[in-house]
């Protein structure tokens, strides 16, 4: 396992998901994390940043969260990078949808701030012990 928590990379286009998210992962989580309002400036910054956990909105203009997934996917050493999708759509249709399109898990809209970084870790966590074991 790289490091015990993650660095995470969190595209959403609204802004006070945004400033919630980060306050429950800095503040609350003690995560590093970086973010931004779209799915083109998320490929831009990645390679600087080098997340080791893309969160990402599901609906979002110009390019939504799979099609940011697709482009970070394609940048490389990101090929497997895990992706936590979350949205408000949580039908059992949507979350299916959504895990064939690569999400490690899919948090529903709204989410609990206080609890947010612990499912985040423990999800990233949970996957690096099946990546090391395959």
């Amino acid at each position: 396992m790289q490091n015990a928590t993650p660095k995470i990379l969190h595209v959403d286009d609204d802004l006070d998901i945004l400033e919630i998210s980060r306050m429950a992962l800095e503040t609350v989580g003690d995560l590093a994390i970086t973010q931004c309002s779209s799915g083109f400036k998320a490929v831009e910054i990645a390679p600087e940043w080098q997340p080791d956990l893309f969160l990402l909105d599901v609906m979002m203009p110009e390019i939504d969260g799979i099609e940011t997934l697709q482009a970070l996917r394609k940048v490389p050493g990101f090929d497997e990078t895990p992706a936590i999708f979350m949205t408000a759509k949580s039908s059992p249709d949507d979350i299916e949808m959504l895990m064939r399109h690569g999400a490690l898990s899919v948090i529903k809209k709204p989410f609990d701030p206080l609890t947010l970084a612990d499912e985040i870790v423990e999800l990233w966590r949970n996957a690096m012990k099946d990546r090391a074991a395959s």
